[in-house]
């Protein structure tokens, strides 16, 4: 468990509750936030919105709310077990399907880190001209040294930090452009299928829930915990943590949504086409001014140094999960997972010619592996040997399932507009 609780007597302590305790408990949903508003949900949207205008905003309304569901309901397994996702896999699951899972949920998170690692070089190259493959060194160098010396609730001080700049730099991109806010709107809830947009909405999709997210969120809502043996501190805490996860959630709709208004309102409006985060950038600069163009830049960067972190938390819990540990950064198996995600990642990077579309296919890759995640979760949370009586209710369970079900026919789609 993360250092700074390992000296409380969990079983034990109560804490006091008064009435600001929500405050308590915020952090862990803007952490996970972070890792929806990554630079591969830069590239997803700006694509979406420079292709299709409004049209695809339906599915950051839909991602997010599905992310809601999935991610309070991940959270409810940390809370009322004690465990993490990848720790409850293994320990439930016969192996051979734990180790299938788990893999490929290691295999989500490098392609998540790629996409992260890849935006914070894009920045850098935007911002100094640094090159690419160069910037992404220096973003994995500087992740790593954050993660390896740096305690959880620093960690999520900076991260949350990243958060309100990343908000604040799209309220100031947003309040330069005109906005069709009937068109908005209409696109908010209507879906619809533009052709040859389904590669875009996949990516939007993986962009928005991410498996590795699920992973994390188990983990770090358990840096909230006090005595797992009172029932009236759990559900305290499954109450606060939906309030968390809810704000959380709809600040990330906000800032997805807000990447989408930007570009329909003047890429897809001016007939510009963006093959490249840099030539967005660029693009701005007539449009918008010098400072969009800097302000987008360093949004990028910071949004790319806080989701490189998350990441490599979710690798680090994950992997020690397979040992049936929890995430701790001393302990050498965290320490394996974080490594192993971020330098896989990074040599891969070395070989992209392309680093946008190399953004919007990592984003598509976490879309296939995504039900796995969601149909390992809702077992898991359904079960009354894992969870007892915190188990889902019978309609939870049917709309988590749903879900699952809604991800798996995008994907076949995916399959057979590809082909």
């Amino acid at each position: 468990m993360f250092e700074l609780f390992k000296n409380i007597d969990r079983k034990n302590y109560r804490p006091i509750f008064g009435g600001l305790d929500i405050f308590k408990f915020i952090g862990p949903g803007l952490l996970v936030t972070v890792g929806f508003i990554d630079p591969g949900n830069w590239a997803s949207n700006l694509a979406a919105g420079a292709e299709y205008g409004y049209a695809l905003l339906w599915m950051v309304t839909l991602s997010t709310f599905m992310l809601i569901v999935l991610q309070h309901n991940v959270a409810h397994l940390g809370i009322a077990t004690g465990l993490c996702l990848s720790e409850a896999t293994t320990i439930y699951l016969k192996p051979r399907y734990s180790k299938f899972l788990l893999t490929s949920a290691m295999l989500a998170s490098i392609s998540t880190s790629l996409a992260e690692i890849l935006g914070g070089a894009i920045a850098l190259d935007m911002l100094f001209h640094i090159p690419i493959r160069a910037g992404a060194l220096l973003v994995t160098i500087f992740v790593m040294i954050m993660l390896f010396s740096n305690s959880y609730r620093i960690m999520e001080k900076w991260i949350i930090a990243f958060v309100s700049v990343i908000g604040l730099s799209f309220l100031y991109e947003l309040s330069l452009v005109n906005i069709d806010w009937n068109g908005a709107m209409i696109g908010w809830v209507t879906p619809s299928f533009p052709k040859g947009s389904m590669l875009v909405i996949m990516s939007v999709l993986g962009a928005v829930v991410m498996p590795h997210n699920l992973f994390l969120h188990s983990e770090i809502i358990q840096s909230r915990q006090w005595n797992l043996q009172d029932e009236v501190v759990i559900k305290k805490q499954l109450r606060y943590e939906f309030l968390d996860t809810l704000v959380s959630m709809l600040i990330g709709w906000a800032i997805n949504s807000a990447m989408i208004l930007l570009a329909a309102a003047t890429f897809f409006k001016t007939k510009t086409p963006v093959n490249e985060l840099q030539q967005a950038n660029h693009l701005l600069t007539p449009l918008l001014g010098t400072n969009a163009a800097v302000v987008f830049g360093v949004a990028l960067l910071f949004s790319g140094i806080a989701s490189t972190t998350t990441s490599g938390m979710a690798a680090g819990s994950i992997f020690a999960g397979m040992y049936n540990e929890p995430y701790d950064i001393k302990d050498n198996h965290s320490r394996v997972g974080v490594s192993i995600s971020l330098l896989v990642a990074f040599v891969i990077i070395l070989f992209i010619s392309n680093p946008f579309q190399g953004l919007i296919i990592s984003q598509m890759i976490l879309s296939v592996q995504l039900p796995f995640t969601i149909f390992l979760q809702v077992y898991l949370t359904s079960s009354e040997k894992v969870m007892g009586k915190y188990k889902n209710s019978l309609f939870s369970k049917l709309l988590l399932y749903s879900m699952g079900a809604i991800v798996t026919i995008l994907n076949i789609a995916l399959f057979v507009s590809l082909f």
